[in-house]
């Protein structure tokens, strides 16, 4: 700690006593019969009330699926997000009661099947798996998948916020401790007010939340020069980005309880209110520069809100403004602290928590974190590619994987890019190039399809490549027409080829050596084997099956799901399909 003076030690002192001392905290505010507790007796009461909720909530439901009878999709995504607004911004801890978590959990759902028809829901889901409520009310296990038939999501480290429950040492705070916020927070470029909460929560992260503290500042590395770019340009303080650490821990497949996705925790309704589109293949909730640029202009709206005050606004992404609001009238005053009694318990840990990780990050060595080193920027080239291109046809054309392409483009909810119009996706640094040459090579109709890249030995003529992938020379020759193969170089196959034989070799041997196999057969694989489990089982290369399929080695499988392999030498093969049906 820098040298300080011995009156402004004993300043702080003064300041510090509210600190130290334990009776001090706000939470003991909370009237004892306040509705946030979660007593069976409680829940009764808050009964009447609850139903009241639920009668809003559907009423615009309803309003909604008039709207949408008479083609004003508009109109009629408004009324839905009012009605998950309803129950959202109800001023209830929707997780502490059992009925009214039940019927939000279904509202989503309700809402996205009318948003998504049944018929572009993918064959083998047909809509949303929920996690079933346990009767106490307790959240569920997993966050629910809210139509998304391909993208993995992680559950969002704001469910665990409201359950975190300061030790009494994490509450006492020394002098020392106050000074030195004090002097780093002064050098932020926004104000806020230095409560015991903050320098609590500062322990909290300097002991058992350490894991958590150091992996977010890892993972920030990988978003933070992108964030502050956008954060700066909307003209939004660039210090409020690590608000990022403590919605997602910087992960753009976070999702909450409460359907809220992304880096930045939107719900479905202010996603789309600051323009980020959702639809059956795309949802920019989870993009990266898109998704950082709404949650930008939604600080910056939600600061002219509340006139500069960063307490408030922060509290208002976190519970939505209508709730800060009935809590500021109930209260009296627009001040955080004061509202504090009024608010939901998340909110009231979320907001001392951004702000001790702000400080925090702000200056990590002071707080032995200088040893953490953040993770490079993401890199990639962003190439545009046209309508319903699949992404495994992109991660061959990229010398990638499927669940490569997956994370460098987490707004994509299925194994290909948006049909009916053209589409940046972002690939591998340095892959952008090859891609659009390889790409080039395919006829347009057949871009949805599976595709492999294979590499030619110089030299090497079309027979002998056509028999070693199983495609057949009219194939390769319609794909990749004017490739010079005097030199090598790379050409594309339909993944799966067709009868034909295969050829294992090394494109590093003389061709000499080539050893030929009598052809292809399928195997039926087992619920949840990948290709890899299927190659180990009949003894054959996971490279060569993971080739002819198009898959990724990890991937599971569908239970009868039929795998092209390499035929057992001198065997008769059954000739394997030319195309392959996408499970």
């Amino acid at each position: 700690m820098k040298n300080t003076s011995l009156p402004r030690l004993i300043a702080a002192a003064a300041l510090a006593a509210s600190f130290v001392a334990p009776s001090f905290s706000v939470r003991a505010q909370v009237p004892t019969q306040s509705y946030l507790r979660n007593t069976p007796s409680e829940i009764e009461r808050e009964d009447p009330r609850v139903q009241q909720i639920i009668a809003r909530s559907e009423e615009h439901f309803k309003l909604g699926e008039l709207n949408l009878r008479d083609q004003r999709r508009e109109a009629a995504r408004a009324e839905f997000d009012k009605a998950v607004d309803a129950v959202l911004e109800s001023g209830m801890d929707v997780r502490s009661n059992p009925r009214l978590q039940r019927y939000y959990m279904e509202l989503v759902e309700r809402v996205y099947r009318h948003e998504v028809p049944s018929q572009a829901l993918p064959a083998r889901q047909e809509g949303v798996q929920f996690v079933q409520v346990a009767q106490n009310g307790s959240a569920p296990a997993a966050p629910p998948q809210v139509g998304f038939s391909e993208q993995k999501f992680e559950p969002s480290p704001l469910d665990d916020l409201s359950k975190i429950v300061l030790t009494k040492a994490e509450e006492t705070v020394s002098a020392e401790q106050v000074v030195q916020a004090e002097e780093i927070k002064n050098t932020l470029d926004f104000k806020f007010r230095l409560h015991p909460l903050v320098v609590q929560y500062i322990n909290y992260y300097q002991g058992r939340g350490r894991g958590t503290m150091e992996t977010g500042l890892r993972r920030s590395g990988q978003y933070m020069t992108m964030a502050r770019k956008i954060f700066r340009e909307e003209g939004v303080p660039e210090d409020v980005v690590w608000l990022g650490q403590v919605e997602s821990s910087w992960r753009p497949t976070a999702q909450s309880w409460a359907a809220a996705s992304g880096l930045w925790q939107f719900i479905p309704g202010t996603g789309s209110r600051f323009g980020l589109r959702q639809t059956a293949y795309v949802d920019e909730r989870n993009s990266y520069e898109k998704a950082t640029r709404a949650s930008a202009r939604y600080l910056k709206f939600l600061a002219n809100r509340y006139r500069g005050n960063w307490e408030l606004a922060m509290a208002a992404y976190n519970t939505g403004e209508g709730n800060i609001d009935r809590a500021i009238a109930r209260a009296g005053v627009a001040d955080f602290w004061t509202i504090y009694p009024y608010i939901a318990q998340e909110t009231r840990n979320y907001v001392p928590n951004i702000l001790a990780v702000i400080l925090i990050a702000k200056d990590k060595a002071k707080y032995g974190f200088g040893g953490v080193q953040p993770m490079g920027a993401l890199a990639y080239d962003t190439v545009s590619v046209p309508s319903a291109t699949s992404l495994h046809l992109i991660a061959s054309l990229t010398d990638s994987n499927v669940d490569y392409i997956r994370s460098l483009n987490p707004e994509l909810r299925r194994d290909m890019t948006p049909p009916g119009e053209s589409y940046y996706v972002r690939v591998p640094p340095k892959r952008g190039a090859q891609m659009v040459a390889l790409l080039k090579r395919i006829p347009v109709e057949r871009r949805n399809q599976l595709a492999r890249v294979v590499t030619a030995a110089p030299g090497e003529d079309i027979q002998t490549i056509a028999a070693r992938t199983g495609s057949s020379v009219s194939q390769l020759q319609q794909w990749n027409a004017n490739v010079d193969l005097s030199k090598g170089g790379k050409l594309v196959v339909p993944a799966g080829g067709g009868a034909g034989r295969l050829v294992q070799t090394s494109l590093s041997r003389p061709r000499s050596n080539v050893t030929i196999n009598t052809g292809l057969r399928n195997v039926t694989a087992n619920a949840n084997e990948t290709l890899a489990q299927v190659a180990a089982r009949i003894g054959a290369s996971v490279d060569e099956v993971v080739k002819l399929n198009g898959i990724g080695p990890n991937t599971p499988l569908a239970r009868g799901q039929q795998v092209t392999v390499p035929a057992p030498a001198g065997s008769a093969a059954t000739p394997a399909p030319t195309t392959r049906r996408r499970r």
